[in-house]
């Protein structure tokens, strides 16, 4: 089940992690998709158990390719936009409800 659009009332670029080559990190092409944006500070844990404060919580659809160490850029055109790290990526998915992904920003 999708999460309706009136539920993501926010855009987001996005500019997936692809890894490091030879030249340092590699990100994959910016896409933009719709989104919810939640600035609030919050501590969590990275992939690597590093505790991190996160400024930007941001929830979108499942099918959003978005893995830890992508760039995410907030309220694009607006003065208040930044890009800033996904920390981690929790993946929610239950029955009869709309699932969703919530990334934690730095």
């Amino acid at each position: 089940m999708r999460i309706p659009a009136v539920l993501l009332p926010h855009t987001i670029t996005v500019q997936p992690y692809l890894g490091t080559g030879a030249y340092g990190e590699q990100l994959g092409d910016p896409d933009t998709v719709r989104a919810q944006v939640e600035d609030s500070r919050r501590l969590v844990r990275s992939t690597t158990g590093e505790e991190l404060v996160s400024s930007t919580t941001v929830r979108t659809r499942l099918d959003v390719h978005v893995p830890p160490g992508s760039l995410v850029t907030v309220w694009p055109g607006a003065p208040h936009a930044r890009t800033a790290r996904v920390i981690t990526v929790d993946r929610f998915e239950h029955p009869g409800t709309p699932g969703h992904l919530e990334l934690a920003l730095t």
